[in-house]
C-alpha cells in the first residue's frame, strides 16, 4: 500500500507510539513539514526512525492513522532600545493512532522539499525483525 512517510522520527517517539495507541507529535523539520502539509485527518502514514537519505527497500517503521491535523504559527519578538527582532516558526501537530508495523518495498519519492512517499507492506508480528 502507498503511504506518505515521515522520516527521522526519534527512537523515543517511535517507542511511545509502539507502546501507546494514541499520541500527538509535533512536526518541525522542513522535510517532514512539507510532507505533513498534505496529510488530512483519516489518512494513514508511515513513520520511521531512518533518515530520508537512508530510506531504502526493507526499512521498517510504523503505520498510523491521523486522528487530528493542526497547523500553527509561533511568533517571538525580542529586542532592546536599539533593535527589534521578530522570529516566526510554523509547526504541524499530528495526533496519531498506531495501526501496526510495516516494511518498505519501494521508495516512490524522497526528494528534498517534496512529499516523501513509499510503498510498504504490513508485517505480522513474528516477521518484524
Amino acid at each position: 500500500m502507498e503511504y506518505v512517510a515521515l522520516t527521522g522520527i526519534s527512537d523515543l517517539v517511535m517507542s511511545e507510539l509502539k507502546n501507546h495507541q494514541l499520541r500527538t507529535i509535533e512536526i518541525r523539520t522542513p522535510q517532514n513539514f512539507f510532507t505533513a502539509l498534505n496529510v488530512d485527518a483519516g489518512d494513514t502514514v508511515f513513520l520511521t526512525h531512518t533518515s530520508i537519505h537512508d530510506l531504502t527497500r526493507g526499512t521498517t517503521g510504523l503505520i498510523a492513522k491521523v486522528i487530528t491535523h493542526q497547523l500553527s504559527t509561533h511568533r517571538t519578538i525580542t529586542g532592546n532600545d536599539m533593535f527589534f527582532e521578530e522570529h516566526e516558526t510554523m509547526m504541524i501537530r499530528l495526533q496519531l493512532q498506531t495501526k501496526g508495523i510495516a516494511r518498505i518495498s519501494k521508495v516512490l519519492s524522497s526528494d528534498v522539499g517534496k512529499e516523501t512517499r513509499v510503498v510498504a507492506e504490513d508485517m505480522c508480528f513474528y516477521e518484524a525483525r
